[in-house]
């Protein structure tokens, strides 16, 4: 008895004072983590590589952008390309274009569609299943389809070439109606219940209580409205003819017309200052972009 006593105390001391790292699957453990970091290096890379080759292609020549075998350095860098973008756009006229159109969607959707998610998530009408599932229809059908009924009620409007023209289609949609009302049903009952026990009216416990509280939902509708104004091209392209109403999107495209052979470390610069002012808008709301992206997904 003594003996087996003695015998497991020395394996328990053994095993106490045996490395960390020597458990058993403590090896296994780190080689799986070292091949998901090696696996997510290696993803980082490739979304990374043609941000870093159009940086690259914008400071080289036409000649050396569609080379074979392509260039990977362009040796003397071409700032000049810059300031040509500005030669060949009316560059200032159309971000200010991009700007306001992105600015009158974006508040138009976050006030209309929010509205409207409440309204078919908590407030009781004739119809309303009936006309949500109406709503829900519009998902169904392909945008260009409705592209010459909103170009005759522009020109009806007199609002080609103008901001209002451009902007006016993208104020209300009907993912952001279904994905606000899939928000509010998420909240408690009885935030709404109390309220309206202190005399509250529909309106008051929607701006009150409900909105203050759907800021995640709000941030992702944002985050979606923007992108998709900023780079929405085909309307725009349709609507505005003048060079100096157009935004970035289209005044960038025309470039591909105006001469036989594209000038592409031109189209590239032009892209990437494009870019830039929603890459700055991105790094100065990195958190809440993150955040309401991950509540779109989870949704």
């Amino acid at each position: 008895m003594s003996s087996s006593v003695a015998s497991r105390s020395v394996a328990s001391r053994s095993a106490a004072s045996r490395p960390t790292g020597s458990r058993p699957g403590a090896g296994r453990a780190r080689n799986r983590n070292g091949l998901t970091h090696a696996v997510l290096i290696i993803a980082s890379l490739l979304m990374i590589f043609p941000f870093v080759w159009q940086i690259l292609m914008s400071l080289a020549t036409n000649a050396q952008v569609t080379s074979v075998p392509p260039t990977v350095w362009p040796g003397t860098l071409h700032f000049e390309n810059f300031a040509h973008v500005f030669d060949q756009l009316p560059f200032l006229n159309q971000l200010w274009v991009s700007v306001a159109v992105t600015v009158i969607r974006t508040v138009g959707q976050l006030l209309l569609c929010s509205m409207a998610g409440y309204a078919f998530a908590r407030m009781e009408f004739p119809f309303r299943r009936t006309i949500f599932a109406l709503v829900l229809a519009i998902l169904m059908v392909p945008p260009q389809v409705y592209l010459l009924p909103q170009y005759q009620i522009v020109q009806g409007l007199g609002w080609l070439n103008t901001i209002a023209g451009i902007a006016a289609p993208g104020i209300f949609s009907a993912f952001g109606t279904f994905m606000m009302r899939q928000f509010f049903l998420g909240l408690p009952d009885e935030l709404a219940e109390a309220a309206r026990l202190d005399g509250a009216n529909h309106f008051q416990v929607f701006w009150k209580v409900m909105l203050p509280l759907a800021k995640p939902g709000l941030s992702a509708l944002a985050i979606i409205t923007v992108l998709a104004s900023w780079n929405d091209l085909l309307w725009p392209l349709i609507v505005a003819t003048d060079s100096t109403q157009m935004p970035l999107a289209p005044g960038i495209a025309t470039l591909t017309s105006q001469r036989s052979i594209p000038d592409f470390p031109l189209l590239l610069a032009a892209s990437l200052l494009a870019m830039a002012p929603v890459l700055i808008l991105f790094l100065l709301m990195q958190r809440r972009v993150i955040d309401g992206i991950a509540f779109s997904g989870l949704k």
